[in-house]
């Protein structure tokens, strides 16, 4: 009897052995399975989104530059108003000096007309 029983723990740690080499011979192959099957699941979606975030990325970068551009537009336009009072007041200037140049011209054509009737 004691033989017997010798046998089946002797059995029962030989399963139990067994089924844990099985396990741990096989569990790291699994997990790299799964994990394989996640990447390749994921990846075209993963892909897919850095394809979007970069095309995001030159959408953005074109919009600050043209965002820098109109401040500096801007800015140049600010600092150009001296530029534009000094146009203002050659213009003045100019009107004012034709109107005399006209004025003058307006006598001396009626200053001719007025001699060639006497």
């Amino acid at each position: 009897m004691e033989d017997q029983e010798m046998q089946l723990k002797v059995r029962r740690v030989t399963d139990k052995f067994t089924e844990s080499m099985y396990v741990l011979a096989n569990e790291p192959s699994v997990a790299l399975y799964r994990l394989q099957e996640h990447v390749r699941r994921s990846l075209p979606e993963l892909v897919q989104h850095k394809t979007d975030m970069q095309s995001w990325e030159e959408q953005s970068q074109g919009a600050i530059y043209t965002v820098e551009y109109a401040c500096s537009a801007v800015k140049s336009m600010t600092n150009s108003s001296l530029y534009f009072k000094n146009i203002d007041g050659l213009l003045r200037q100019t009107i004012s000096m034709k109107e005399q140049i006209s004025s003058s011209q307006g006598r001396h054509i009626y200053l001719t007309f007025t001699s060639l009737k006497m």
